[in-house]
C-alpha cells in the first residue's frame, strides 16, 4: 500500500514506529476519558435547568401536562424528574453504541473512533445549548442524551484494545489509567461548569447553554489531542525485556497462567460463548449495585443520620430549613468523597488485579461487598458514621475497580485481537444496570414510606437486596472457565482478521512508519501534564467540598 492513500485518520498512518514511548497512550486514553466522564456530573445542570424560564422560582407545569408535552412545552420548566432521563439515556445509549460499533474501532483503529467520539459528544452539547436556548427538551434529550450518548460509548472503548496491545504485561494498570479518567471526569467538569454557570448567570439567564457551548469548546480540543495522540504498535511488538508466560501443555493456546489464553476469540461468537454471559452477569450485578447507591448517596446519609450529622438530636423529619441546608452541606462532601474513591479504586483495583488476577479481585469485590452492605443497618442504628462511611467509600472504590478490571479480564479469556469489540458488546450489561440498580433503590425506598416506614430505615431492605445481588455475581464469577479451543479463531481467521483490520506483517511496508519516533522526555511530561493538571485541579475541588464532611 502507497503511502499517498493513508489517511490522517487511518489505522495504517498511526502504527508507532521504532522507539515510541508507550507510555505517551495512557494521556491520549486519558484526555478523552476525562472529557467523557462530565456523563456523571452532568446532574450540576439539574437544578438551574429546573428553573430555566423562571430564573429565581420554577414556573411549574400544571398537573395534565405528560412526559411527550413536556419534550415540547415552551411555558413552564422542566422538573428535576424529567431531566434524570438524560441520565438514563446515557448509559443505555453508551452501552448500545460501544456494543454496535465495537467491531469497527477493531478495523478503523483508536483514532478515527476518538474523532467521531469528539464530534458526537461535543456536537450534542451544542444541539443541547439550543435545545435549552429555545427551551426545547427533545432537542437536550437528541443532542447530549442520544448523539451524546453514541460519543460517550465510542470514547469510552477508543484506547481499550489499543492499551491491552501496548502493555501486555500490565493489562489490569492499563486499562485502570484510562478508565481512571472516566471516573474523574465529573470532578474536573462539575466544578468547571459551576464556575461558568455562576459567571454567565443574569438576571434573565441561568448561564447553562452558554456554558455548553464553552465546555464544547473546551472539550473538543482535548479530545481531538487525544485521538491524534493515540498509536497503536507494530504486529509482534512487545515490551523490551518482556517474554510472554510460557506457553505450556495443551492446544487451547493457555499459558501458564490457566486463566490467559495466546489465542483469540471473534468477536462474532461471543453472544453464544457462556463465560462472556457469565461475566455479564458480573458486571451487571457489581454495577446495579454501585449504581444505585451513588444514586441516593446524599439523600442516605441525610434521612438515615439526619441532625446527628451536625450535632443534633433530632431526626431528619423533625429538622427546620437552615438544619436541613447544613446538613445538605454535609452530605455533599459526603458525595464528594465517594468520587475520590471511585477514581481511585479504578486504578488500585485494576493494578492490584495483574498481580492477584482478575477472577480473584472479582470474588473480593463480591465477597467484601456484600458483608459491607450487610454491615450497613447495623452501623446506622448504631449511629455509627464512620462505619456507614467506611463502607461506602469502599463499596464505591469497589465500583469503579470493576469497570477498570473487566477489560484486562475480557483480554485475559478472549485474547486481545478483538477486546475493544467484545468489551463494547460487554457494555450492555451496564446499559441494563443503569436501569436495574436506580429503579430497585428508589422503588423500594419509595414503598417502604408508602409502608410508613421511618426514613431512617428505609434503606435497611434495599441493602439486603443488594446483597443477594452481589451473591449472584459472585456465582457466575466463580463458574468462570478457560475457554474451550473450539471458540478460539483458526490461524487463516486470525490471518484474515488482522488483514480486516489492516495490519501489517511488518510496519516496514508502511513508509510514515518506518522513521524513528524515538520520544523525547519533554513530550512525555508535556503530555502527561495536559491530563495531570486538570485532573490534580478536580481532585483539589473535590478535596474542598469532602472536607465538609469532617
Amino acid at each position: 500500500m502507497s503511502n499517498e492513500h493513508v489517511g490522517l485518520l487511518d489505522k495504517e498512518s498511526i502504527v508507532a514506529g521504532p522507539g515510541f514511548n508507550r507510555w505517551l497512550v495512557p494521556p491520549a486514553a486519558l484526555a478523552i476519558h476525562l472529557c467523557i466522564g462530565m456523563a456523571y456530573g452532568f446532574s450540576v445542570f439539574w437544578l438551574p435547568l429546573s428553573k430555566a424560564l423562571g430564573i429565581k422560582e420554577s414556573i411549574r407545569c400544571g398537573p395534565d401536562l405528560g412526559f411527550w408535552q413536556e419534550l415540547f412545552t415552551t411555558q413552564c420548566d422542566w422538573k428535576i424528574s424529567t431531566l434524570g432521563w438524560m441520565y438514563t439515556l446515557f448509559f443505555v445509549l453508551l452501552g448500545s453504541s460501544a456494543s454496535i460499533w465495537g467491531g469497527w474501532l477493531e478495523r478503523v483503529g483508536p483514532r478515527k473512533v476518538g474523532v467521531v467520539a469528539a464530534l458526537c459528544w461535543c456536537g450534542g452539547m451544542l444541539v443541547s445549548a439550543l435545545g435549552v436556548y429555545l427551551h426545547q427538551f427533545w432537542l437536550m434529550v437528541l443532542g447530549s442524551g442520544v448523539i451524546g450518548g453514541i460519543g460517550l460509548g465510542l470514547g469510552y472503548i477508543s484506547p481499550v484494545s489499543t492499551l491491552m496491545k501496548w502493555f501486555p504485561d500490565r493489562r489490569g494498570m492499563a486499562a485502570g489509567m484510562a478508565i481512571m479518567g472516566f471516573g474523574g471526569g465529573a470532578m474536573i467538569g462539575s466544578p468547571l461548569a459551576a464556575d461558568l454557570m455562576a459567571y454567565f448567570a443574569s438576571a434573565t439567564e441561568v448561564g447553562v447553554w452558554q456554558t455548553f457551548v464553552v465546555m464544547a469548546g473546551l472539550y473538543f480540543v482535548f479530545m481531538l489531542a487525544g485521538a491524534f495522540g493515540y498509536r497503536v504498535p507494530d504486529t509482534g511488538w512487545q515490551p523490551a525485556g518482556w517474554t510472554p508466560p510460557d506457553r505450556q501443555t495443551n492446544n487451547s493456546g493457555r499459558t501458564g497462567n490457566a486463566m490467559t489464553t495466546q489465542q483469540h476469540v471473534h468477536v462474532s461468537k461471543v453472544w453464544g460463548i457462556p463465560q462472556f454471559w457469565l461475566l455479564w452477569m458480573v458486571l451487571c450485578m457489581n454495577v446495579s449495585a454501585g449504581i444505585g447507591v451513588i444514586g441516593m448517596a446524599s439523600p442516605m446519609l441525610q434521612e438515615v443520620f439526619g441532625g446527628a450529622l451536625i450535632g443534633a438530636n433530632q431526626k431528619f423529619s423533625e429538622l427546620d430549613k437552615l438544619q436541613l441546608a447544613a446538613i445538605a452541606s454535609v452530605a455533599a462532601g459526603f458525595t464528594a468523597l465517594l468520587s475520590l474513591f471511585n477514581i481511585g479504586g479504578r486504578f488500585f483495583w485494576a493494578s492490584i488485579s495483574d498481580t492477584l488476577g482478575r477472577k480473584p479481585t472479582y470474588s473480593i469485590f463480591f465477597v467484601l461487598g456484600g458483608l459491607l452492605y450487610f454491615s450497613v443497618p447495623s452501623s446506622a442504628a448504631a449511629g455509627s458514621q464512620l462505619l456507614f462511611v467506611g463502607a461506602f467509600c469502599l463499596i464505591v472504590s469497589m465500583y469503579g475497580g470493576g469497570f477498570a478490571t473487566v477489560p484486562a479480564y475480557l483480554a485475559d479469556l478472549f485474547g486481545s485481537q478483538m477486546v475493544g469489540a467484545i468489551h463494547g458488546r460487554l457494555l450492555t450489561a451496564w446499559a441494563t444496570a443503569g436501569v436495574i440498580g436506580p429503579v430497585v433503590l428508589n422503588y423500594m425506598r419509595d414503598y417502604q414510606l408508602g409502608q410508613g416506614l421511618p426514613r431512617e430505615q428505609v434503606y435497611n431492605q434495599t441493602m439486603y437486596i443488594l446483597v443477594g445481588m452481589l451473591v449472584v455475581g459472585l456465582i457466575c464469577n466463580l463458574l468462570v472457565r478457560p475457554l474451550n479451543p473450539k471458540w478460539f479463531m483458526t490461524p487463516a481467521e486470525l490471518a484474515q482478521e488482522k488483514k480486516l483490520a489492516h495490519e501489517k506483517v511488518k510496519a516496514t511496508e508502511i513508509e510514515a512508519a518506518t522513521k524513528s519516533e524515538a520520544s523525547s522526555p519533554l513530550l512525555l511530561v508535556l503530555a502527561w501534564a495536559a491530563v495531570g493538571l486538570p485532573l490534580a485541579w478536580g481532585v483539589y475541588r473535590t478535596s474542598l467540598t469532602a472536607a465538609k464532611f469532617f
